[in-house]
């Protein structure tokens, strides 16, 4: 423990000439100095204020010496510390502190990750493990990936060099992760998941294949620690998008699913996200439709767990992009069962976003019109059924894409008396809806050689009468 203090003092604070006898709360962790425009953040910890905006502008969480992660997705003004700070400068015949301004912070900052980043992993590894010792049973529940934006990018030459640069602490990590002793993976995994949590390029150093192996076969395990650390482990790995496809094609899906499909209650919640995270890139949308990513994920829309409902109509969100899915997903029969929950009000927002990509396809349109989506749609629409006003923009959003059915639709819209109330939402709709309503009437009013030819009801009579027909002259 000596070696680590001493370590975390040379990274996280200045090296001045003189030091004020102050009491340490007066102190910024990162800077090291008296802090001028104090601020406490999400997670309790206070700073100079510029040294937390510097943080957030550089995309870095530091790790304080006392092994605790801020979060600095709030900053409230520490107004009574300033007071605190300034009675105490009076007193001791002081000058009152200056504040850093934003380029010195992000310079400090800037110097401190690089050298975090060169700390050696082992002593960080003793100092995660001292940290979490004290409560071993602990379970703490990362967010899974679906709240953040992605923007998706390809693994690329200079990701497998910085992968090859920590060999010994991968060994120690593998050896732990595949050891025979239940009590040394439970602690492997537990540390690997808090290790993985907030740190960005820890994430992407350990998501080798030795590892994401060693993952593979944890995640199915009978225990339920290991098994929920393990998901939860990938879900932190799924986060960083060079990631995305190397966890794919490692082979760890297949278990992955086995887990959704009926691994621990908290395990189905990371797997969920898991799937949703690894959804998000492109090039890996087919290859879970083809690994059978989506059966376990309608079957999860009716989970008791609203994280793994919400995360898996998300993930059936965007792998129902794909057309290949799409046609997948109408020969599970996930329209009648979306419809049915649209029916029940059951997560009516997330579903209608589903059934907006199915109704862009052939497959789902015809699947759509048959099960009564046209009436269902126009049902809500009339009666305001909706949580919000994105839900209602998407019901009329799957409208349109049935009005790509020709005449089936038309004939079921006219049923449905959707005309009508189309014009009123082309009137006070948002703008969204007005230009989707507005389509739909367009296609509405369209003549169709065909309609015009043909009197339907002329030529519904006429089959019954060349029906019987048929019937007497196969009886004669």
């Amino acid at each position: 423990m000596g070696t680590s203090k001493q370590r975390w003092r040379i990274s996280f604070h200045k090296s001045p000439s003189k030091q004020p006898s102050f009491p340490k709360e007066f102190i910024c962790p990162i800077s090291g100095s008296l802090m001028a425009d104090p601020v406490i953040v999400s997670s309790g910890h206070t700073f100079e204020r510029h040294c937390v905006h510097a943080c957030k502008s550089l995309s870095f969480t530091p790790i304080l010496p006392d092994g605790s992660i801020p979060d600095f997705s709030t900053i409230i003004p520490n107004l009574a510390l300033k007071s605190t700070i300034l009675n105490f400068c009076r007193s001791s015949l002081l000058d009152p502190p200056k504040p850093i301004n934003f380029l010195t912070a992000e310079n400090l900052v800037s110097s401190l990750m690089h050298t975090q980043k060169a700390q050696n992993l082992s002593s960080l590894r003793n100092r995660v493990l001292s940290h979490i010792s004290t409560s071993s049973e602990e379970s703490v529940t990362p967010r899974s990936g679906p709240t953040r934006p992605s923007c998706y990018s390809s693994s690329s030459a200079s990701d497998v060099d910085t992968l090859n640069t920590n060999s010994y602490e991968e060994d120690e990590l593998v050896g732990k992760l595949k050891s025979s002793q239940v009590s040394e993976q439970e602690e492997a995994v537990s540390y690997f998941r808090k290790l993985t949590r907030t740190r960005e390029e820890t994430r992407v150093q350990f998501c080798t294949p030795r590892v994401l192996s060693a993952l593979r076969v944890l995640i199915t395990s009978r225990y339920a620690s290991i098994q929920v650390n393990s998901v939860a482990a990938l879900v932190n790995l799924s986060l960083e998008n060079r990631n995305k496809v190397k966890i794919v094609r490692s082979g760890i899906v297949p278990p992955l699913i086995d887990v959704l499909k009926g691994g621990f209650q908290e395990s189905q919640e990371h797997a969920a996200g898991a799937v949703f995270s690894l959804a998000l890139d492109d090039q890996n949308k087919t290859a879970l439709g083809v690994l059978g990513a989506l059966p376990p994920l309608l079957h999860a829309l009716r989970s008791e767990s609203e994280r793994t409902r919400h995360d898996s109509a998300l993930a059936l969100y965007h792998l129902s992009l794909v057309q290949s899915n799409r046609a997948k997903l109408v020969k599970l029969g996930a329209v009648q069962a979306l419809l049915g929950m649209v029916k029940t009000g059951h997560m009516t927002g997330r579903v209608m976003l589903i059934l907006c990509n199915l109704a862009a396809s052939s497959e789902g349109r015809a699947a759509m019109l048959d099960g009564g989506a046209v009436e269902c749609f126009v049902s809500m629409l009339r009666k305001g059924e909706f949580d919000s006003e994105s839900s209602r923009e998407n019901c009329i959003a799957a409208l349109y894409g049935l009005s790509h059915g020709g005449l089936r639709f038309k004939g079921l819209a006219k049923e449905a008396a959707a005309e009508e109330l189309l014009m009123q939402v082309e009137e006070m709709g948002s703008v969204r809806a007005k230009d989707k309503a507005r389509k739909i009437l367009e296609v509405l009013r369209q003549k169709d050689e065909e309609e015009e030819e043909v009197d339907w009801e002329k030529l519904l009579n006429s089959d019954d009468d060349i029906s019987q027909l048929r019937i007497s002259t196969s009886s004669s």
